[in-house]
C-alpha cells in the first residue's frame, strides 16, 4: 500500500524473481494495474533469505521499477511468504453467546476466532493467517455469517497459517531496507486465488497448484474457503538441475532451454525436432533430439504431481475437487504440465491467470504474476483484518526482541 489513498502494492519475494504490483482503486471499486516492476531475486533459497544484501538489491530494483511505470511512491506493502517453513492446519473454537438476547455480536465472533488459535505449535512458528471456513449456530453447520444471528453457541472452524518466526523478522528485514514498511506478510498461494480462482471454482471444490522456482505449494478449496495447504521442496530449480544433468551442460544453459525447448510430456514431442545444447568447458554443443528433453522432464513432473496428489488423497480431499485442478506460477508455463497434472489427478486441469483487473493486463496476464496480482486484490477486499494482523505481528517481534 503506498501514500496516497486508493493504492494498494504487493511485493511477491520468489527464489527466482521479484514482482512488485501496484493497483489502485477506481472509483467504481474496480482495480487498475498501474506500475509492475520485476527482477531477477538474489539472496533467496526455496522461498528464505539466505542473504539480506543481496536479497534487498533485488527487491529495490523491482519497486523503483514499479515506481517509475506507475508514478506512485510506495512505502508501504504487503508481501507474499511461501517457502517449506509454511504450515496449515484446522482448528476449531467454541464460546458461548454473551448477550443476554442470546444476539451473536461482533464480539462473540472474535471471542471464537481467538479461541480457535489456543493450540499447541513449535515456538519458532507464529500464526500469520486465521481463516474462518464456517461457523455453527447452536450446532446448525455451514453458515458463513453468524452476525446478529440468534443462538445460544457459536463454533468456528477455521484454517490456521504458521510460518518461521525468524524467516517473517527476515522478509520484513528486507523489504524494510528499501524503504518500505510491510503492512502484512499474506500466504502466497491464498493471494494466488484471489488472481485466478473464480468464487464458483471455490464453492465447488479446487485444488490450486503454484509451481516455483525453487518450491511448489498446494491450497484444497471447497464451499468457498480454504481446507488445506502444503509446501514441498520441488519446483522449477530441479527441472532445471535435471537438465544439466541429463544433457551434461551447465546450469544457465540448462535453464534457457527448459524455457524454450522444454516439455514435459514426450508424445506432445514431433520425432525430427533437435535442439542445440552447449557443452561445460567450452567444448563443442551437441545437438540432441528435443524429446530427450522432454524424456529429462517428464519423470520429474510426475513426481512433482504425484507427491501432491498423495498429498490431497492423504487427508481425504482427493474426492472434494470437484471444479478440477488449477496451475499458476512460473513452473506452470512448461508445456505438458496441464496433461501431465491431469493423468495424475484424473480431473480437468487448467491453468490460471489472473483476472478482474484493469490498466497493465498485456504485462500481468500471466501465471508469473499470479501472487502479485492477488495482493492487490487481497489488500483490496481486507484493509481491515490486514491493520489487525499488522498490530499481532508487531506485538510478537517487540516481544522476541526483549527476550533476545
Amino acid at each position: 500500500m503506498g501514500k496516497e489513498t486508493g493504492h494498494i502494492v504487493g511485493i511477491d519475494v520468489g527464489t527466482s524473481k521479484i514482482a512488485t504490483v501496484v493497483g489502485k482503486i477506481k472509483e467504481d471499486g474496480s482495480m487498475e494495474i498501474t506500475g509492475v516492476g520485476r527482477t531477477d531475486a538474489r539472496g533467496m533459497r526455496r522461498g528464505i533469505v539466505v542473504n539480506l544484501e543481496q536479497a534487498s538489491e533485488a527487491l529495490r530494483a523491482s519497486v523503483e521499477e514499479a515506481e517509475l511505470m506507475s508514478g506512485h511512491s510506495v512505502d508501504r506493502a504487503l508481501v507474499a511468504v511461501g517457502g517449506c517453513h509454511v504450515r496449515g492446519f484446522n482448528s476449531r473454537g467454541v464460546v458461548a453467546v454473551s448477550n443476554r438476547e442470546r444476539i451473536i455480536a461482533k464480539e462473540d465472533i472474535q471471542r471464537v476466532i481467538d479461541g480457535s488459535k489456543t493450540i499447541s505449535f513449535p515456538k519458532d512458528q507464529q500464526i500469520f493467517h486465521t481463516i474462518p471456513q464456517e461457523y455453527l449456530v447452536d450446532d446448525q453447520e455451514g453458515i458463513s455469517e453468524p452476525l446478529d444471528m440468534t443462538g445460544t453457541r457459536l463454533e468456528a472452524n477455521v484454517h490456521i497459517i504458521t510460518g518461521s518466526i525468524t524467516s517473517l523478522q527476515n522478509l520484513g528485514t528486507v523489504v524494510n531496507r528499501c524503504g518500505v514498511e510491510m503492512t502484512s506478510p499474506v500466504l502466497g498461494l491464498l493471494a494466488d486465488a484471489y488472481a485466478v480462482l473464480p468464487s464458483d471454482e471455490r464453492e465447488l471444490g479446487v485444488a490450486l497448484i503454484d509451481v516455483g522456482h525453487g518450491t511448489t505449494g498446494i491450497a484444497v478449496f471447497e464451499k468457498g474457503a480454504i481446507w488445506h495447504t502444503k509446501v514441498i521442496p520441488i519446483g522449477g530449480e530441479l527441472f532445471t538441475n535435471d537438465l544439466a544433468v541429463g544433457l551434461k551442460t551447465g546450469i544457465q544453459d540448462a535453464e534457457i532451454l527448459k524455457k524454450k525447448y522444454g516439455c514435459a510430456l514426450t508424445s506432445l514431442i514431433e520425432e525430427e525436432d533437435v535442439v542445440e545444447v552447449p557443452s561445460i568447458a567450452g567444448k563443442k554443443s551437441g545437438m540432441v533430439p528435443r524429446s530427450r528433453i522432454a524424456e529429462i522432464l517428464q519423470p520429474r513432473a510426475e513426481e512433482l504431481f504425484q507427491l501432491l496428489f498423495e498429498e490431497v488423497r492423504g487427508v481425504g480431499l482427493d474426492k472434494t475437487i470437484n471444479a478440477g485442478v488449477v496451475l499458476t506460477g512460473g513452473g506452470a508455463a512448461l508445456e505438458g504440465m496441464v496433461e501431465v497434472a491431469e493423468a495424475v489427478f484424473d480431473q480437468q486441469v487448467r491453468v490460471g491467470e489472473p483476472m478482474g483487473v484493469q490498466g497493465l493486463t498485456s504485462i500481468v496476464t500471466s501465471p508469473t504474476y499470479a501472487t502479485a496480482v492477488g495482493l492487490v486484490l487481497y489488500g483490496a477486499q481486507h484493509a481491515e483484518k490486514i491493520g489487525a494482523e499488522k498490530n499481532a505481528l508487531k506485538r510478537l517481534w517487540e516481544k522476541m526482541k526483549e527476550m533476545i
